[in-house]
């Protein structure tokens, strides 16, 4: 992919990808400036789709957020088109037929994604024509923060503090990078398109899809939707730094989705955030949310200058850790993603994941330790399950935060650090009120007793109506027994394995 000098062209084509919305958008504001036309389109990408289950939240959130963009555009005499097709050889077809001289597109930094847009490239240039790509996702990209030494970072703090540095380099600084980009100062070069080519978003059903049972409120999809949220936890960030550890309260952004997809700019997350800092009005608050959205710069980051990550540790020494196999190992993993594991406020974590598509940051870090560091499970299991259940899975967040976990990660927790899954639900669900919201068969119990039902007299469990292994699962493991364990298989390469000078968690976006 090339950047080229700004040059006219008579037609022009928009591909959206992970950046679905009309305002502050980096490559249709340079599309409509440098173009007398422009088209827009979206490919459901069959190299992406193939294989993804049929009632596929993320595929559904996206349909959504189609139908509102397309609306948008139609208000502006134009109309999106939409392709399901292999995007490889889509893109450049599309082009040809529009007689468009460039495809701009905001950059995607996942190694599938720079493979596909390489490939589209060569296509492109094999026709005579370009694709020309921007910055759009992230504040600052791939090279763009480095140590004095001029490498890339491995260690969070310091990143951040660089990253921090760039953007803000003095109190009162507004910074250029958060500027947003105006596409409707040039709205009239939207092209209205030729009777030769149909726009319409197909339906989930044409492409192989069904509508999920339920998306869930908290995931309403599109641009309007997108700006809503974020306006919503603006009002409540003021007590993000405390509550955003709680799961039964409502006080993480929800964010991460619109992120994710695009639906919210970037820009305009951070705009908010240092916003608030600075009037002081959740100044706490913003500042830990800003560090969250920081975090997600980081671990792209370190994918683009660490992709063997994608399928292997970020310390190669942690590869040799012996896992355990065979049929065992499947029934724990089998148990674990169906909540199942007769640790309360693990399986309530996992019902939530299923049924909505969403887990509490909290309750990632919580599951991923009890895979990983109880059942002594391949990170990588955890992380694909995951990836296929999470309405806003991104890569690089994902793996990072599974690496985070498995200790094998850059500026991971110490291998020796494992959640004690009792202890973690008292202190973080302490009334049990995210358990019985989950978990109806606990919900007779008291705060006191329905973190660990199995240490109960089989009398107190009768008068709660519960029947252990009948009602609700006996504990998998002992814990004790199990840290024991993950100690000794990790002693391999205990020996290679800092301790963080810090307290670092592991969030999601928001």
């Amino acid at each position: 992919m090339t950047q080229s000098a700004a040059t006219d062209f008579d037609t022009s084509l928009v591909w959206f990808r992970r950046d679905l919305r009309l305002y502050d958008h980096a490559a249709l504001y340079q599309a409509l400036r440098k173009s007398k036309a422009v088209f827009c389109v979206f490919v459901f990408d069959k190299a992406i789709l193939n294989g993804l289950p049929a009632e596929d939240r993320r595929v559904a959130f996206i349909h959504a957020s189609l139908l509102e963009l397309d609306a948008e555009l139609r208000k502006a005499g134009s109309a999106l088109i939409v392709l399901h097709d292999d995007a490889v050889s889509a893109i450049p077809r599309l082009a040809s037929r529009l007689g468009a001289r460039a495809v701009f597109a905001n950059r995607d930094y996942e190694p599938g994604a720079k493979e596909r847009d390489a490939q589209v490239t060569c296509a492109l240039e094999a026709q005579g024509q370009q694709l020309i790509s921007f910055k759009d996702q992230v504040i600052f990209e791939t090279d763009e923060v480095l140590s004095l030494a001029g490498k890339p970072f491995s260690v969070f703090t310091p990143y951040k503090r660089a990253w921090l540095k760039k953007l803000l380099p003095e109190p009162g600084w507004h910074s250029d990078d958060l500027l947003s980009y105006p596409v409707d100062q040039h709205a009239d070069r939207f092209a209205r398109l030729p009777f030769s080519v149909t726009a319409r978003v197909p339906s989930l059903d044409e492409i192989g899809f069904k509508t999920p049972v339920a998306i869930g409120t908290d995931f309403s999809a599109g641009m309007a939707s997108a700006t809503k949220s974020l306006d919503a936890f603006a009002a409540r960030i003021a007590a993000y730094d405390h509550d955003r550890d709680f799961p039964a309260i409502d006080g993480t952004s929800r964010l991460s989705v619109h992120l994710r997809f695009g639906t919210l700019s970037i820009r305009a997350a951070v705009r908010r955030a240092v916003e608030l800092m600075r009037t002081g009005e959740g100044a706490n608050g913003a500042a830990t949310w800003l560090s969250e959205l920081i975090w997600r710069e980081f671990f792209s980051m370190i994918m683009h200058h660490h992709p063997h990550v994608a399928t292997q540790a970020f310390k190669p020494e942690y590869d040799r850790i012996t896992w355990e196999g065979g049929e065992t190992a499947e029934r724990l993993f089998h148990a674990w993603c169906h909540g199942q594991t007769g640790y309360p406020l693990v399986d309530a974590a996992m019902l939530q994941l299923n049924r909505t598509g969403f887990m509490h940051n909290r309750l990632r870090m919580l599951t991923a330790s009890f895979l990983v560091k109880d059942l002594g499970t391949d990170w990588r299991w955890g992380e694909r399950y995951f990836a296929e259940k999470l309405i806003d899975f991104d890569l690089a967040s994902n793996n990072g935060g599974w690496q985070w976990v498995a200790s094998s990660g850059c500026d991971a927790q110490p291998y020796f650090r494992i959640f004690n899954p009792v202890t973690q639900s008292q202190r973080f669900d302490p009334d049990g009120t995210f358990i019985r919201r989950y978990l109806p068969a606990l919900k007779k119990l008291d705060a006191r007793e329905i973190h660990a039902p199995w240490l109960l007299s089989s009398s107190r469990l009768q008068d709660a109506g519960i029947c252990l292994d009948r009602d609700y699962p006996a504990p998998l493991i002992d814990h004790a027994q199990a840290r024991q364990r993950t100690l000794e298989r990790y002693a391999v390469v205990k020996s290679s394995s800092p301790t963080p000078s810090v307290r670092l968690t592991y969030q999601s976006e928001g």
